[in-house]
């Protein structure tokens, strides 16, 4: 065990080591972001579907799997966000000379943004498990409804209630964006980390990035879109 210890340590200590995980962990939380919102858009085929969708996660594992994996993904963006930090402040300090001062200044104002943009984004993550996840401040835990003659939790009717009000769709819509101008170079710069993308390739899978982002931008703001301004389901 401490052998395996020591070398994941001096696996982490490399900045090659950093890369790494920074693209595999954003591999496996762009995975996650796909699968979420597919399982959500579950909402437009009707309210059985997306039922039965939340009813299935909540007992995979008799009820473990769905611990597993929160506790997976909560270990995934602390290893991404730690790992990123760390290499951004290695390549700042790695820039001395002056050239490389003026650029450090440049990509200042880019971290800068990215900062804010970051923070947002893990507002929204807390938002969003205290709206649908814990139920915090509202009577969702209440929701109830019949399915195949058993009583489970309404996610239907949950997802309606929580994108009828404005502000919940507006701050949602927000972070879909940030999120996905995230994606659209992450995507995109995790073959070129894992050595995947070649010089001729690097332009394909860019825009595989941006396809991917464009495609998570258009599905998940499609619900609240779709329930706040046409009314759906509601």
């Amino acid at each position: 065990m401490t052998a395996v210890f020591d070398s994941f340590s001096r696996f982490y200590a490399s900045s090659i080591g950093k890369k790494i995980l920074v693209a595999l962990t954003g591999l496996a939380l762009a995975g996650f972001v796909l699968g979420h919102m597919i399982g959500n858009l579950l909402v437009f085929v009707g309210p059985d579907a997306i039922n039965e969708y939340g009813h299935m996660l909540q007992h995979v594992l008799h009820g473990a799997g769905i611990w597993l994996a929160r506790g997976g993904l909560l270990l995934a963006v602390v290893i991404h966000i730690v790992a990123t930090i760390q290499l951004t402040k290695a390549n700042r300090e790695a820039r001395p000379d002056r050239y490389g001062q003026h650029k450090q200044q440049v990509c200042s104002k880019s971290s800068r943004i990215m900062i804010w943009s970051g923070l947002t984004i893990l507002a929204f993550i807390i938002y969003h498990l205290l709206h649908f996840t814990v139920r915090a401040g509202n009577d969702y835990d209440t929701y109830k409804t019949t399915l195949h003659g058993e009583t489970v939790h309404d996610v239907y009717r949950m997802v309606i209630a929580g994108f009828s009000w404005f502000p919940a769709v507006a701050f949602y819509i927000i972070a879909m964006v940030l999120l996905c101008s995230h994606l659209s170079h992450g995507v995109g710069s995790v073959f070129q980390t894992l050595g995947i993308a070649t010089d001729k390739s690097e332009p394909l899978f860019k825009g595989i990035g941006k396809a991917f982002a464009l495609l998570v931008l258009i599905g998940n703001c499609s619900i609240p879109i779709a329930i706040y301004f046409f009314h759906y389901g509601r």
